[in-house]
């Protein structure tokens, strides 16, 4: 069997990009709307402040308003939380996102149920996963939204294929699992207690890693065709680079791509999607809260 189509994350994320780009723009011609994202970032975690700042320069190059607060490391839960509450009254914020972690002291959860629901744009809010998992139209978390546009490209009708999600998390299995049953998939959400994984993801069609173990899934544990969606990010050691260390996904791409269809890389899978995603739902907040179509 010859080696499996890479799916190439930056490549959909790019095209993704200059459709929002082009979605925005008739958006300010023919409704003088301007999509608006706000980020609120609590400390200096410098993983987090890179990832902000490239959600920043994304949502600017869109077309659209982007303002980042950055807050105090020490920062209370009500000085958050009122951030939080502007944001919500300002109607020229469209999304506004809170980025995660959050020191000790700051109760994440209350303050994620306190961002409007519509403006929610992470989709954790306790009122879009109900929405998500009842079949209702919600604001669903971008990791997920971005694995799914990658597979309906890659595959087209989903419906009646066999799905396992390995990983059970707020922010990708569980809305993941949702998003397939909405296409008609059969889904099987396998977790650290589940028995015979291996068995388990040798049924599947589609396979979606995101569990957080680095080259966890194998090329035997695959079957032969199926699409494999790597959402892990593991830093491992790696004498042969500079830096001592490199980036890896939860299956072992080497081994799973003789086996599978198509899969994606990490880096350039996943990761340049969940922003595109980000941007994406943005513009349909923005639309919602307007009361106008969005565009096609």
């Amino acid at each position: 069997m010859s080696e499996a189509t890479r799916i190439d994350g930056k490549a959909f994320a790019a095209d993704l990009r200059a459709e929002i780009g082009r979605k925005v723009a008739v958006l300010k011609e023919k409704h003088g709307l301007t999509p608006g994202l706000s980020v609120v970032l609590v400390g200096e975690d410098p993983a987090s402040e890179v990832y902000v700042r490239n959600k920043g320069k994304a949502t600017l190059e869109a077309g659209m308003k982007s303002d980042t607060y950055t807050m105090p490391e020490d920062s209370s839960h009500d000085d958050v939380m009122a951030k939080v509450e502007e944001l919500n009254a300002d109607p020229s914020v469209h999304g506004i996102l809170v980025q995660l972690p959050l020191p000790d002291q700051v109760d994440s959860d209350a303050i994620i149920n306190a961002i409007n629901p519509d403006k929610d744009v992470d989709g954790f809010h306790t009122l879009n996963v109900g929405r998500l998992n009842s079949g209702q139209d919600a604001m669903v978390p971008c990791t997920p939204v971005g694995c799914m546009v990658m597979l309906k490209e890659v595959i087209g009708d989903l419906t009646g294929k066999q799905a396992i999600v390995v990983g059970r998390s707020n922010i990708v299995g569980k809305p993941m699992a949702a998003l397939l049953l909405k296409e008609h998939c059969t889904v099987t959400i396998a977790h650290s207690r589940t028995k015979d994984l291996p068995a388990e993801c040798r049924r599947a069609d589609i396979v979606i890693a995101a569990v957080g173990r680095a080259k966890m899934v194998k090329g035997d544990w695959i079957k032969p065709g199926a699409v494999v969606i790597d959402v892990g990010i593991n830093r491992i050691e790696d004498a042969s680079t500079k830096s001592g260390t490199r980036l890896v996904g939860d299956v072992d791409y080497d081994d799973a791509a003789k086996v599978a269809g198509a899969i994606t890389p990490v880096p350039g899978g996943v990761g340049p999607m969940t922003i595109a995603c980000l941007l994406k739902n943005t513009v349909t907040a923005a639309c919602r809260q307007a009361g106008v179509p969005e565009p096609e």
